[in-house]
């Protein structure tokens, strides 16, 4: 049998359910004699005739019930689809999920996020916290936040707050008991708290920077925890030296619950991104969460 063109099967339903060639053709945006020359073209590949035509009505004879009643129903839903698509497209609906670290969503996801959704009832975000450098496409998701020196090299990154700086700190208590840390180095005679990451389930190293002078330390500490909030309270009650996002920490080095050290060892570097794997066909929402997201300052 010669090949089908899905537009003839397209064609002959809509000549079946109007029984007129002349609806059929307006509604197709077609010629009456193109359209019936396409019926003609049809039942001469199938060998088979699929309407009867007089010269008050067109009626689809057996063969044509047949194909109307098992095709139709299926060009239904394709119609149906791809309608839905249109509309996604064009309506701010549909599901978005986001990966991020937890200072990430707390910081620069959710107060975008708490004033812009209440606009778009129709928009269901799902926000995953996770430390590790998520593959986002092979994770199905749709972007993610990370600092922007580990945002994948391919990948669309825009910013969304100033620069991060990293801060080393411990209570007063702590550090009454410790000789005060001048190096980086000397945090291996510490007590320090660890975090774990997800990926190969290893500890978090510590960066440090200072001039060109750059180091990882490995250090340890009786406890370990998967978040930067815990961290930071295991630090407050004296558990020892906590390396937390700076602005975590501020307000307790000002109110005198924390003291810092290492400050010239911690250098500002850049702020998160958000990031995505290409600018083209973005859902409308999509597009409208990030011109919300995008940082102004």
């Amino acid at each position: 049998m010669a090949q089908l063109d899905l537009n003839d099967i397209v064609a002959f339903i809509a000549v079946a359910r109007e029984q007129s060639f002349t609806r059929a053709a307006a509604q197709l945006g077609v010629s009456q004699s193109a359209l019936s020359q396409t019926i003609r073209g049809l039942e001469s590949r199938l060998g088979l005739r699929l309407l009867t035509r007089t010269t008050r009505s067109v009626a689809p004879t057996d063969a044509g019930e047949r194909l109307l009643l098992h095709l139709g129903p299926h060009f239904e839903e394709i119609e149906s689809e791809l309608q839905a698509l249109a509309e996604l497209r064009e309506k701010p609906a549909g599901n978005i999920r986001i990966t991020a670290a937890e200072h990430a969503a707390d910081t620069v996801l959710w107060p975008a996020l708490r004033k812009f959704l209440p606009d778009y009832p129709d928009i269901k975000l799902e926000v995953i916290i996770d430390y590790g450098l998520t593959d986002i496409v092979a994770q199905r998701y749709d972007a993610g936040v990370r600092p922007g020196g580990q945002v994948t090299m391919g990948m669309i990154a825009m910013r969304l707050g100033p620069d991060l700086r990293m801060a080393v700190v411990a209570s007063p208590r702590y550090l009454a008991r410790r000789p005060l840390p001048k190096t980086p180095q000397d945090l291996t005679n510490h007590n320090c708290i660890n975090l774990r990451l997800p990926t190969h389930g290893g500890l978090y190293a510590w960066e440090f920077e200072k001039g060109r002078r750059e180091l990882k330390v490995r250090v340890e500490g009786q406890l370990t925890f998967n978040g930067t909030t815990p961290m930071l309270n295991a630090a407050l009650a004296g558990f020892g030296l906590a390396y937390v996002p700076e602005d975590l920490a501020l307000p307790h080095i000002a109110a005198g619950r924390l003291n810092r050290v290492l400050e010239d060892w911690c250098p500002p570097y850049p702020g998160y991104h958000l990031y995505y794997p290409s600018r083209r066909q973005h859902s409308r929402a999509f597009a409208l969460l990030i011109e919300a997201l995008r940082y102004r300052g």
